[in-house]
């Protein structure tokens, strides 16, 4: 039989206070400092709005991280928040101590284990002392100065209400708040409603940004005034919901224009250092130019579902944007020429920082991937590779994997099964494939024990499934082996 702890007095006190908010109210101006954390996440929780409006106007630290308080989203709290925030711009609480920082973010923050403690909400006696420092401010200092939002924006179809009531709030204010962006996804909106909400947070205050929208060259030009402005950058992502490739073959002269002028707002990042585009396809052809515009060295590049020609590739090692690059993933993308020697040039000269590599289902062959193979074996560093969905023959896999298997730190490996294993009409045979498999891994188990490898079957045509020969160890102590075939074998 389990003992309940008795609740201590602080917290009988909290209690107390949120059951009466006439008195709770009144006696903020009395409460001690240290009692403010425990007795706000309480009213807090309990959807006390006219306490936490009051709490919020007297708050006594320069920072208040509520977004970790809102795990389940309330309108009526929310609101209390900014009516609270309100009275601290006014002055009506405390003038001089005012609010600094209101950080929205629904992430975990250390205040609240500093402040509150683990169970009851005490304050620690190793953090009694961490007073809050509170500048008595001028009355010029107190009209100029600007309260910090802290938050992230994730936008799907529509706004919620919650997003609807901050933006409103945000946009009659902004003469008096710095709204800092930490990460913004948005998806499927029209481009205007991507611009109104960029008018209320200022471009130069967004660090990550990830846009989901049927692009066409029309919605870039119009983003790229907006992209030019994003000087704190330091994560890009572009996606096109749609996959829409018809306007490859109408590319006018006036449309390249507009491409070259939009993706020279690259130069402008000078905090970029992971860029990710997938399914924009008038990319084509403007390799050179983005890549020649960037200012940053980039840690990611991620081209998916593109097109890349050989002019385009031929500028990759020529870059200095890339010569740290640590992440490179092309999957999905076709390469629009025979040899791919300067993609190995790349490689080469990443050797020492590249940490994965992914070109899954590029329709890659035999002669382009043996255009990579001596550059691979010297990238040291690299953790993942997935060549899975490309067209290589056991000869060529077995050299690729010669190479793969000095590299000590690889944690996981994606190769195609060979294409020995197909019949004349591309359908697997299982013999072949569990046998040949077999030898690509006695290959790798003579230099190195694997972590967890694959070897994937390109989709059956009867079920449009995939197999995968899956070896991985665990502990250390052995090797399991896992043969995943299609729903045709089972």
């Amino acid at each position: 039989m389990s003992v309940q702890t008795p609740p201590t007095l602080m917290k009988l006190a909290r209690q107390a206070l949120l059951r009466n908010e006439a008195v709770a109210i009144s006696a903020l101006q009395k409460l001690p400092w240290t009692l403010f954390p425990a007795l706000f996440k309480d009213a807090f929780n309990g959807r006390h709005t006219r306490i936490v409006k009051a709490m919020v106007a007297a708050w006594p630290f320069p920072c208040l991280p509520v977004g970790a308080l809102m795990k389940t989203p309330n309108l009526e709290t929310f609101q209390a928040v900014l009516d609270g925030v309100d009275m601290q711009l006014k002055g009506e609480f405390h003038p001089g101590e005012k609010l600094q920082v209101l950080d929205l973010r629904n992430v975990q923050h250390s205040f609240w284990n500093i402040w509150t403690g683990r169970e009851d909400g005490d304050c620690s006696a190793e953090t009694v002392d961490e007073r809050p420092v509170v500048k008595v401010l001028s009355r010029y200092e107190l009209r100029w100065r600007h309260l910090k939002v802290v938050t992230d924006f994730y936008l799907r179809l529509r706004l919620n209400e919650e997003q609807a009531c901050f933006l409103k709030w945000v946009q009659q204010r902004k003469d008096f708040l710095q709204i800092h962006c930490i990460n913004m996804k948005i998806w499927t909106v029209p481009m205007c409603t991507v611009k109104e909400i960029l008018n209320v947070f200022h471009p130069g205050n967004i660090e990550e940004l990830e846009l989901n929208l049927a692009w066409n060259v029309s919605k870039l030009a119009q983003f790229a005034s907006c992209l030019g402005q994003m000087r704190s950058l330091c994560k890009l992502s572009l996606k096109n919901k749609g996959q829409n490739t018809f306007g490859l073959v109408y590319r006018t002269a006036d449309m390249e224009k507009r491409i070259r002028k939009a993706f020279a707002q690259f130069s402008k990042l000078h905090h970029l250092q992971h860029l990710s585009m997938n399914g924009i396809f008038f990319l084509k052809d403007h390799m050179k130019q983005i890549l020649r515009s960037l200012k940053t060295r980039l840690e990611t590049l991620s081209i998916q579902n593109c097109d890349l020609t050989r002019s385009d590739l031929k500028y990759f090692p020529l870059s200095h944007s890339l010569c740290q690059l640590k992440h490179l993933d092309l999957r999905q993308s076709e390469f629009l020429t025979p040899r791919l020697k300067p993609l190995g040039v790349l490689l080469e000269s990443v050797a020492g920082t590249l940490e994965s590599l992914d070109l899954q289902g590029c329709g890659m062959d035999d002669s382009q991937v043996t255009d990579l193979i001596p550059s691979l074996s010297k990238c040291s560093q690299l953790r993942e590779v997935n060549f899975s969905y490309n067209d290589f023959s056991m000869p060529v896999l077995k050299k690729l994997v010669r190479h793969t298997a000095n590299l000590t730190n690889m944690s996981e490996e994606h190769y195609p099964a060979p294409l020995q294993c197909y019949d004349v009409s591309g359908c697997i045979e299982e013999d072949s494939y569990d046998q040949l498999c077999h030898e690509l891994m006695d290959i790798l188990t003579a230099v190195r024990e694997p972590n967890r490898i694959f070897f994937s079957t390109n989709a059956c045509h009867v079920c449009d499934e995939n197999c995968d020969y899956d070896e991985c160890s665990e502990n250390n102590e052995c090797l399991v082996f896992h043969l995943e075939l299609c729903s045709c074998w089972q």
